[in-house]
């Protein structure tokens, strides 16, 4: 009887550290799920942080080369405007005509 006694009291306290046991390990899972969720949402935080200023940078350079480029485009087509037909010449006028001489040049 008290054999029997103990053998159901050593059986009861395996349960019981069985159940303890499983659930430590519950418990120690959802600690490292949340801390795997945590670093996860911190790593996204950081990427996105990074293309923001990645994207915000390469939009800097990409402005920069535009008006750079306009600056450029408007030096030369004023300049192409000023050289593009040099026009000399003289003229006199007569009693009832023009008489006109002009030379232009193609530069």
């Amino acid at each position: 009887m008290v054999r029997r006694t103990l053998l159901h009291a050593a059986l009861r306290a395996w349960v019981i550290q069985c159940w303890w046991r499983s659930m430590q390990a519950k418990m120690l899972e959802q600690r490292r799920r949340l801390a795997l969720r945590l670093y996860t949402c911190q790593e996204w935080a950081v990427v996105k942080v990074q293309a923001q200023v990645r994207m915000w940078q390469a939009r800097r350079r990409f402005l920069q080369a535009r008006q750079a480029a306009c600056i450029i485009q408007s030096h030369w087509r004023w300049h192409a405007s000023q050289t593009r037909g040099l026009i000399r010449g003289r003229y006199e006028v007569r009693a009832s005509r023009l008489e006109l001489d002009i030379e232009i040049l193609m530069a």
